[in-house]
């Protein structure tokens, strides 16, 4: 199993920047890609943006320019820069995790709430 916590949500102006955290615990040695989701009431979850073990990244087009995935493998840790902010970015972030059986973990999820 693997457990994910996330943080550095919160309120922003349109235009500002936030950075969100995932911390990664339990099997870790088993986790290759991890990446970042996003859902508003009533819409579906979106992908954002995936990083794997390696470093390839992929994002979403409405967040390519502005966000940029990175991960810092010794702290099983990856993060979510968000610049220029807009208010359909407002959501709730949810990390996750694909492990080498293909199974995946969320975290909690966070809220970003961009105000205009």
């Amino acid at each position: 199993q693997v457990q994910l916590v996330e943080s550095g949500g919160g309120l922003v102006q349109a235009g500002g920047s936030l950075r969100l955290s995932c911390a990664a615990s339990g099997s870790i040695f088993r986790i290759n890609t991890m990446g970042w989701d996003r859902q508003t009431p009533g819409n579906q979850r979106e992908l954002v943006a995936t990083i794997t073990t390696g470093g390839s990244t992929n994002y979403a087009d409405s967040v390519k320019g502005r966000f940029t995935i990175s991960r810092d493998n010794a702290k099983n840790t990856v993060y979510l820069q968000m610049n220029s902010l807009k208010p359909e970015d407002t959501a709730v972030y949810y990390c996750n995790a694909e492990d080498l059986s293909l199974r995946h973990f969320w975290g909690q999820g966070t809220q970003v709430t961009v105000s205009s």
